[in-house]
């Protein structure tokens, strides 16, 4: 019985003094904690709050009877999706869509990153990467009304490409070019935002090593592939684990906006069925439970991801 006293009053012990570490450091560090408090607040009131409204998605939701009084339906809202006969073309055109832009705009930012901190002039360097940052804080309606302009059919785009070929291109009815026309758009919307964090990871290259090199007889492709990429490598693989987890999040305003009785075999997302079931027809049970078949598959692939970067050697997200 002594033992066991003894081995409480240091567990209190050790569990005071804890608390009197946590209560010093943020007496410390009280102005970060400050700053930290407004994402905090942001977080728990529009991330995790409304995480109980997933509850409908097992209901036949009536807005007049609420979440508590609607009735439950179980897993009816899933089987109804199943069974709908173009759930696996609204699946196709997401995982396409979600793949390009894995291929294609996930490396644009990198590639771009690498060639800015190439630049040595700082003024012109600093000038040409506020112009990058603009397209970013350009509306999609915006940048939809450009396309427009420059590919419909009285656009310059089209009628070059009519000189040129002899014959027309509809960029903007044709099913084989929409999804490029999406990517495209969207690298040149997001690139040059997303190039912040990759130059911010730059920073910390160790500039002797690049000294060393250039003494070894080092090229710029050498010290690129052999100092460079190493020492933003976690970087990259940390922002491919966080691309994963809005893979499947193709963004149902962009599509909209671009969508047309001609180009719909390739326009129709999960996002755009979400949307149309949910806002249009009302069906909020049915849009809340696709909803979250997309998070747990979102989830996973988060998981999966982290777990072969742990496999690979690199330290991933957690």
């Amino acid at each position: 019985m002594t033992t066991k006293a003894a081995e409480r009053r240091a567990m209190h012990g050790t569990g005071k003094q804890y608390w009197y570490r946590l209560g010093a450091e943020v007496k410390r560090d009280k102005w970060l904690y400050l700053l930290l408090l407004p994402g905090l607040i942001y977080f728990i009131v529009f991330k995790y709050l409304p995480m109980f409204g997933v509850v409908i998605a097992f209901e036949n939701y009536v807005p007049f009877s609420g979440v508590l009084g609607s009735e439950w339906v179980g897993f009816k809202w899933f089987n109804s999706f199943f069974r709908f006969p173009a759930w696996l073309t609204y699946l196709k055109n997401t995982l396409i869509l979600s793949l390009m832009n894995i291929v294609f705009f996930f490396p644009a930012p990198i590639i771009l990153a690498l060639l800015l901190n190439e630049m040595r002039n700082l003024r012109y360097k600093k000038t040409l990467q506020t112009m990058l940052y603009v397209p970013h804080f350009i509306s999609i309606v915006i940048v939809v009304s450009i396309t427009f302009v420059m590919f419909g059919p009285s656009g310059i785009v089209y009628k070059l490409t009519q000189n040129l070929l002899g014959h027309a291109i509809n960029y903007m009815g044709s099913p084989d070019t929409f999804r490029w026309m999406i990517i495209g758009q969207t690298i040149w919307k997001e690139t040059g935002w997303g190039t912040i964090i990759f130059l911010a990871a730059l920073t910390n290259v160790d500039t002797q090593l690049y000294e060393a090199a250039m003494v070894d007889g080092a090229g710029r492709l050498r010290r690129l592939w052999h100092i460079t990429l190493p020492a933003i490598r976690s970087t990259i693989v940390l922002m491919l684990i966080l691309r994963m987890g809005s893979m499947l999040d193709t963004g149902y305003d962009h599509l909209i906006l671009m969508a047309n009785p001609l180009n719909r075999s390739a326009s129709q997302t999960l996002d755009v069925f979400v949307y149309q079931q949910g806002i249009q027809q009302g069906q909020f049970s049915y849009a809340s439970a696709i909803g979250l078949m997309k998070s747990i598959v979102s989830v996973t692939l988060v998981l999966g991801s982290n777990k072969i970067a742990h496999m690979l050697g690199e330290p991933g997200l957690y």
